[in-house]
């Protein structure tokens, strides 16, 4: 910073006419100084103008993915728009009637993502994340974070079917759940292959992406006809509308690369 301030100094006592005093076998022209002081001035500026752009594409940005007052930054699962379905109320991102999955409108990489989320009694959803859309369904090419209401779910639920589980591959390790009607917080951290789920402040499921154990559960699963499950690489996140309902929000994601 105090090079290119001395060089902008330096550029306009030139371009005013001023020059020190040299001996005359070491004298530069005005013109002379001022081209190198110029050329100076703007390297410095270039760097200057680059840095902020590279900054805001770092490793570690945070990201707010849901404002609390709209839907920006959201639309339907293969639709160009949001779904009447969802509606912001009361700050959260609320599921308010039959229709559409929704998407982030941004896809991303790896990353670790934060979600508080209310279930109603008896009601089901899930969190979806590197969702593709080659699929008619999300939750035919994209992993899920389970959200249910695990005490009164109206059917017998199986152990890869309750909250926070890697849905229909690995049960969670354990019952960190709040009741229906109580906030819950999701952490879920994607960084290449690993994958882990945290459920209010408990990691419930770790696991890796592409690996033998993987391919084994999914082989036996409702995926296994589905040949693009959980193979993207890159992708959106997803909010399920399974009919039931659901509210979202602090929804943030920080960038890991």
């Amino acid at each position: 910073m105090m090079r290119w301030t001395l060089a902008i100094g330096a550029c306009v006592l030139v371009s005013a006419g001023f020059s020190p005093p040299r001996p005359q076998s070491t004298q530069r022209t005005n013109k002379t100084i001022l081209r190198d002081l110029c050329e100076l001035c703007g390297e410095d500026l270039r760097s200057s103008e680059s840095a902020p752009r590279s900054l805001s594409r770092a490793e570690g940005a945070m990201i707010d993915l849901f404002d609390g007052k709209t839907t920006a930054g959201w639309r339907g699962f293969r639709e160009q728009t949001m779904p009447a379905a969802w509606q912001v109320v009361d700050g959260a991102l609320t599921r308010v009637d039959k229709g559409s999955d929704i998407v982030t409108t941004r896809e991303f990489a790896d990353f670790d993502l934060t979600v508080e989320w209310k279930i109603a009694p008896r009601a089901n959803s899930g969190i979806f994340y590197r969702v593709t859309e080659e699929d008619s369904q999300m939750w035919m090419c994209a992993p899920e974070y389970q959200v249910i209401d695990d005490r009164g779910y109206p059917e017998p639920l199986k152990p890869v079917q309750k909250t926070g589980a890697n849905y229909d591959l690995q049960p969670p390790a354990g019952d960190a759940t709040r009741p229906a009607g109580a906030w819950n917080t999701t952490r879920i951290l994607v960084d290449g292959s690993h994958v882990e789920h945290w459920l209010n402040g408990v990691k419930v499921v770790e696991y890796e992406l592409w690996s033998d154990a993987w391919q084994q559960l999914v082989s036996v699963s409702k995926f296994k006809d589905h040949p693009h499950y959980g193979r993207a690489k890159q992708g959106r996140i997803g909010l399920q509308n399974h009919g039931d309902p659901v509210a979202f929000r602090t929804i943030r994601l920080k960038v890991l690369r």
